[in-house]
């Protein structure tokens, strides 16, 4: 794997008494998209900004773009990061070419190349008008443009989708899927657990400052315990399969007409394989990253 972009080694983050993140370790690579998912007060926000140099651990090193975020040199690094933060926010009584214009300058990017940026996310037409008119999908398309200046090595990204309608969204995943193919670094923050299913690399899973888990969506499964579940359909009635032969012990009828039984993922391709010619109909149901969630916080409230 290549030298790490990001990361946090027994990082941990308090405000008084009370604690935001504890003992944090973490890596995120060049060329992969993570996860960040969480409900409320889990850390995610603070975990980014702890990797932005906006605020400093308690304990604990952060390395972004292999210095300091908050260091003396961090103003290199931070040239080199898109940031878009959850409750985006601009000046009303600018338009969007003149507020991107703003950020391009604080970056030291030229504004040569707004134009392209904007049409990239789709605000090309709307340019000239005052974010003030902008409806919040607007706003958050403003606000991935800003993020995207300067072809960052690394996006910060939290609740970015937020406001967005499903073509625009569709359009976000696009352009990130580029970003990634190109060796940037993608951090997604999100509560939209069923939308980051198919476009992040890994998830990190937050409860209460601590990290639960982090791996693939399929290392996950096997972490939380879930179990795919093999659904099929019969040509002939399924209470009489049912009630028959024992080679139907251990499926259970189901509204519908359908027969279900759970299995171990390297068992499915011999049960598959094993299938009788009455069936006609055949389904894979594998947890959803919103049933690996809710597995890790029902571990987590019983321990």
């Amino acid at each position: 794997m290549n030298e790490a972009t990001i990361r946090l080694d027994g990082v941990t983050k308090t405000f008084g008494r009370q604690v935001a993140v504890q003992d944090i370790d973490l890596v995120l690579h060049p060329g992969e998209c993570v996860g960040l998912v969480g409900h409320n007060g889990a850390g995610k926000s603070t975990l980014i900004k702890l990797m932005l140099g906006l605020i400093r651990p308690s304990a604990g090193t952060v390395r972004t773009l292999g210095g300091d975020p908050a260091g003396a040199e961090a103003g290199r690094a931070r040239a080199a990061l898109g940031y878009l933060p959850e409750n985006v926010a601009f000046q009303p009584a600018m338009t969007g070419a003149e507020t991107l214009a703003f950020y391009a300058r604080l970056k030291r990017q030229d504004v040569r190349a707004n134009a392209g940026l904007l049409a990239r996310v789709g605000l090309a037409g709307a340019a000239r008008r005052r974010v003030g008119t902008y409806s919040k999908g607007m706003r958050q398309r403003l606000g991935l443009a800003q993020a995207l200046l300067g072809q960052p090595r690394a996006l910060l990204l939290d609740e970015p989708t937020s406001g967005l309608d499903p073509a625009a969204r569709q359009e976000f995943y696009e352009i990130l899927r580029a970003l990634r193919d190109a060796g940037a670094c993608v951090l997604l923050s999100s509560h939209a657990l069923a939308e980051l299913e198919g476009q992040v690399d890994r998830v990190v899973v937050m409860d209460r400052g601590r990290k639960m888990a982090d791996g693939s969506l399929s290392a996950l499964r096997r972490l939380a315990g879930i179990r795919p579940r093999l659904r099929i359909r019969l040509a002939e009635a399924p209470r009489a399969v049912v009630n028959g032969p024992d080679d139907w012990a251990g499926w259970s009828p189901l509204p519908g007409g359908l027969l279900e039984t759970v299995c171990d993922e390297a068992d499915l391709p011999g049960l598959l394989r094993d299938l009788p010619p009455e069936v006609t109909e055949v389904d894979i149901v594998r947890p959803s990253l919103d049933d690996v969630y809710a597995a890790f916080l029902r571990r987590e409230g019983d321990a």
